[in-house]
């Protein structure tokens, strides 16, 4: 596994762009913590997500491109718009999907629904130019403590994936998770 920094991946973004959009898997960094991102349109890439984490069931969560993107893919409710209002933040938004094509079924396993994601980290800003949804979740096996820094990672991991981007010790925890699918709002601290 190569590991770049922010600047040496901004530095060589198009050489990683075209690694991602070839099908990599990386872990990249968030507001909260580490995670384990692929395009998240590439069946072939999300599927080795899964064999990573060890995760067989449980939808996965996205980094999407834009506010836009959420408004064409997913269905947005009153409540919906007033938690998006508090993005970027720690908080992952879980709608229901009108738009079954906009991930891959590895991602969200034919659910109906998204967890969506945008950080307030410059990672947000990456994927927009990159214009497609990232996988973005936690860089750990299924049930193992999540990455917070290089020492977390777990050999198992850094042997699969393509590359990762650190910046050092993260000092979050995972997102909150939100779940805008249902007539009543629940709110899930982690």
């Amino acid at each position: 596994m190569e590991i770049v920094t922010k600047e040496e991946f901004l530095l060589e973004k198009i050489k990683y762009f075209r690694l991602i959009s070839q099908g990599a898997v990386f872990i990249h960094p968030t507001d909260t913590i580490y995670g384990i991102g692929c395009d998240a349109t590439n069946e072939k890439a999300a599927q080795r997500v899964r064999e990573i984490k060890r995760r067989a069931s449980m939808p996965f969560s996205v980094i999407v491109p834009s506010k836009r993107w959420i408004f064409d893919n997913c269905e947005v409710s009153l409540e919906g718009e007033k938690w998006l209002d508090r993005l970027p933040g720690p908080y992952t938004l879980i709608f229901r999907l009108k738009a079954s094509s906009a991930v891959a079924v590895s991602v969200n396993l034919s659910s109906g629904t998204l967890g969506i994601r945008i950080p307030r980290h410059w990672i947000s800003e990456l994927v927009s130019e990159l214009g497609i949804p990232i996988v973005s979740t936690s860089a750990n096996i299924t049930g193992e403590p999540y990455m917070t820094s290089i020492d977390d990672l777990e050999e198992s991991i850094s042997q699969k994936v393509d590359f990762a981007i650190y910046e050092g010790e993260k000092q979050g925890r995972p997102s909150t998770i939100v779940k805008l699918f249902e007539k009543e709002v629940e709110v899930v601290e982690r």
